[in-house]
């Protein structure tokens, strides 16, 4: 631990405030909805290649917006510590940047372009001060985040291609706990129909049934569910579920609608497979149509599985010792509220994933912004943690 807190004050006196706050500017002023982040990923690639690092552009399923991959090799043998992100925003008017006091902010500021920028400073530091003894750290930036217009597959491609480390750092705006469990979602989109078109009310064909009226029999039984679901709980992460959020039918008050739609998530835990998650709904779906004479389908996008970390694993004291070292403490342990990119790192991969970000808000809404002092932080925390790790035992690797 002594170690680790003389290499902390060597590595803070080589984060640059003003070089962090441009990276930061310059790619939130980049708008990257998700699905065209073509033009973000470029202006990160020439960033990183004006710093002389050697930039990878692996297409991942998704030539029209290629990811980028850097990686920076210590002087010898060891694992590799990836530093991951996404690249592209929520579907919201654009935002551009703006700095003022200790704040950044701007579209993607919060989620998660200054994280990024984090951890590209982190990439300069270990390079600036050759602390960076053993092992590598690999840094990539993608796009298909954000559900539901992305589904993660452009990440889910690179790492089956091999773009993924040992361990995983991710800079979403989460750091007041060590997450250690989360809960894997779905989000669903149900269509219930019958044959004709809309009528008005009073010529209403006796024959045909009430797509209002089965789509409140789906809600009751889909709610009927969720009590179920309640029973297969865990202490930090909390409960399965089943959620509506949104219901629609008809276009005016007289009118006998021909659709109704409703909208929701399903969560659940490490344990659950996400095979009979789906098979479960549709499977309620059919007994529904059946019992109302409907016509029901049903769209389900994965936002991503569920994950785990295991706390003793060689990962986590390192990091942990790292923080301690930066930050006077250690984390509690705690759950993950969201779905992100450690849930499939750990689902596809196995590999431990930690979410830990800059102090920020705002993320999904128009008002989003990023404290600098914390993004100072956590490019000191994840250059530490890479010095720390990489190198593994004795300096070998540990694949």
């Amino acid at each position: 631990m002594m170690r680790t807190t003389s290499l902390s004050e060597r590595l803070r006196a080589a984060v640059q405030r003003g070089r962090l706050v441009d990276t930061a500017v310059k790619l939130v002023a980049v708008p990257s909805r998700t699905g065209v982040v073509g033009a973000a990923a470029g202006r990160l690639a020439e960033l990183l290649v004006y710093e002389g690092f050697a930039v990878e552009r692996p297409a991942g399923g998704y030539p029209v917006a290629p990811a980028v991959a850097v990686r920076l090799q210590g002087a010898g043998r060891g694992r590799t510590l990836q530093l991951n992100g996404h690249l592209d925003t929520v579907h919201l008017p654009f935002v551009p940047p703006e700095v003022r006091d200790n704040r950044i902010t701007g579209s993607g500021s919060a989620d998660m372009k200054a994280g990024i920028a984090a951890a590209v400073e982190a990439l300069r530091v270990l390079r600036d001060t050759g602390t960076l003894a053993g092992g590598s750290v690999l840094l990539t930036a993608h796009d298909l985040h954000e559900t539901p217009w992305g589904d993660g597959r452009q990440l889910n491609r690179l790492i089956a291609e091999g773009y993924v480390g040992d361990a995983v750092l991710l800079p979403e705006y989460l750091n007041d706990r060590l997450p250690v469990i989360g809960r894997g979602g779905l989000t669903w989109k149900v269509s219930i129909r019958r044959n004709g078109p809309p009528v008005h009310e009073v010529l209403r064909p006796a024959d045909e049934p009430s797509v209002i009226a089965a789509g409140a029999e789906l809600v009751a039984r889909l709610q009927r569910l969720d009590r179920k679901l309640a029973a297969r709980t865990d202490p930090l992460a909390g409960t399965e579920s089943l959620f509506i959020g949104q219901i629609h039918s008809g276009e005016i008050f007289n009118q006998y609608p021909q659709e109704c739609r409703l909208e929701g998530t399903r969560r659940w835990l490490p344990g659950t497979r996400r095979e009979d998650v789906e098979s479960e709904f549709r499977g309620l779906l059919d007994e529904v149509a059946r019992a109302t004479g409907t016509t029901i389908t049903a769209e389900l996008c994965l936002m991503r599985d569920a994950f785990l970390l295991k706390q003793d694993d060689p990962f986590v004291g390192v990091f942990q010792d790292a923080y301690e070292a930066t930050a006077g403490r250690r984390l509690p342990v705690g759950a993950k509220p969201f779905c992100d990119d450690g849930n499939s790192f750990w689902a596809l991969a196995g590999v431990p994933a930690v979410t830990h970000g800059p102090n920020a808000g705002g993320a999904h809404p128009l008002a989003e912004w990023v404290s600098i002092d914390d993004l100072e932080r956590v490019a000191l925390l994840y250059a530490l943690t890479a010095a720390c790790y990489c190198p593994g035992e004795e300096g070998e690797s540990d694949g």
